[in-house]
């Protein structure tokens, strides 16, 4: 990692060692400055009007969707925007639900964020569809993708799968997945929130139906970006005003959209292209296989998930024996490291991981502005508090 990429991001300015980026990043300084640039520069309108404010809103829109889709391997035609992942995902399945019946499935996984599975359940559960969970292993945290498979049969109408999870940095590769799927006509979801910032996505190479992310994981604003067949877009019935188009991506962006926002996520996404999110990954990699190895050698510390860089994101999650992970978080806090303790709503993941009732994990997460600097102080920090 090179200083001057640290230099791009403001809010890492103030001593504090941000290793809370899975639940949000530091914005770069591209993303605020078109956000700013837009609120000022007098283009700021609505859509379809007759005059130029309204004809930059609308080249804004293509151009993003343009962004977007090289960025995922998308079709532009078929990306859209929305206000996060979760609201994205509830609006979708809401429209996926007039389509279910009973004896309907839909295939999960116990790895996932629960914003890929409440909302299928809540689907199934108004639609009287059965809803399955695949469990992953918790000795490794690793998602077999046959576990998933053997759920799929000729009732399955779609399956909903994590590329990667947020509690354990486990990597989930979806191709085998929707092979299966499609074998049986049932479409695929896939939820790359947590992968998009540290791997290269291809909607193609996935095999998916639907690719959906948050850009505030990766460098953005508070957004979300559902990629999907403009088709399937097209034919499901989404609730939406008279006035909205009938089919494109503005049929599902229900009101005006956040420009603002969406220029900044077309600086973010312009940010990962240039950079190359496999450099920045083979970075974060360096970084997160110190921290792993430097947590697994303290004495009472308990990494959870895979133990290498092998088949995971950078993300790390731990626990202190004797040390509840609220006071782990409250303790590094204190040394001015930011971390999350908790579920981070991967409630199915700590359940099954047999740690609901003790508080869940520590998560750390490595992120493109992390530095050396920052992983020896969170090794130093939480030694001494295992050695309390």
């Amino acid at each position: 990692m090179t200083n001057d990429r640290v230099l791009r991001f403001p809010g890492v300015r103030d001593g504090w060692a941000r290793f809370d980026g899975p639940a949000g990043t530091q914005m770069v300084d591209t993303a605020i400055a078109a956000m700013a640039d837009w609120a000022a520069g007098g283009d700021n309108a609505n859509c379809g009007g007759g005059f130029d404010a309204a004809d930059a809103t609308d080249a804004l829109l293509d151009n993003t969707r343009l962004t977007v889709a090289r960025l995922f391997g998308a079709d532009p035609a078929g990306v859209t925007f929305g206000a996060n992942m979760t609201t994205m995902t509830l609006a979708f399945t809401r429209a996926v639900t007039e389509m279910l019946g009973p004896g309907d499935r839909v295939v999960g996984t116990r790895l996932d964020h629960d914003a890929n599975v409440s909302p299928w359940r809540i689907a199934c559960e108004r639609s009287g569809a059965d809803h399955v969970l695949a469990p992953f292993d918790p000795a490794t945290g690793v998602l077999d993708p046959q576990a998933v498979i053997d759920l799929i049969d000729e009732r399955t109408r779609w399956v909903a799968v994590t590329a990667a999870s947020n509690l354990l940095g486990t990597t989930v590769d979806p191709a085998p997945i929707a092979a299966a799927a499609h074998a049986v006509g049932a479409r695929v979801y896939v939820d790359a929130v947590h992968a998009a910032p540290h791997r290269p996505l291809d909607i193609a190479a996935l095999g998916c139906d639907v690719l959906v992310t948050s850009p505030y994981k990766w460098y953005g604003p508070h957004a979300g970006v559902l990629c999907a067949d403009p088709a399937l877009l097209d034919e499901l019935p989404v609730a939406k005003v008279r006035p909205a188009p009938d089919s494109g991506p503005r049929r599902w962006e229900s009101g005006t959209p956040n420009l603002e926002g969406i220029a900044a996520v077309d600086a973010a996404a312009r940010f990962l292209l240039d950079e190359g999110i496999a450099t920045i990954a083979a970075d974060e990699a360096v970084r997160c296989t110190t921290l792993l190895d430097g947590l697994a050698a303290i004495d009472g510390v308990r990494v959870w998930g895979p133990p290498t860089m092998s088949g995971r994101a950078p993300t790390v999650a731990f626990t202190v024996d004797g040390v509840h992970p609220d006071d782990v978080a409250a303790a590094l806090a204190a040394d001015r490291i930011a971390t999350w303790a908790g579920h981070s709503y991967a409630v199915e993941a700590v359940a099954q991981l047999g740690l609901a009732e003790s508080g869940g994990i520590v998560r750390a997460g490595v992120v493109a502005y992390i530095t050396d600097d920052d992983v020896a102080r969170l090794l130093a920090s939480v030694e001494r508090i295992a050695a309390r």
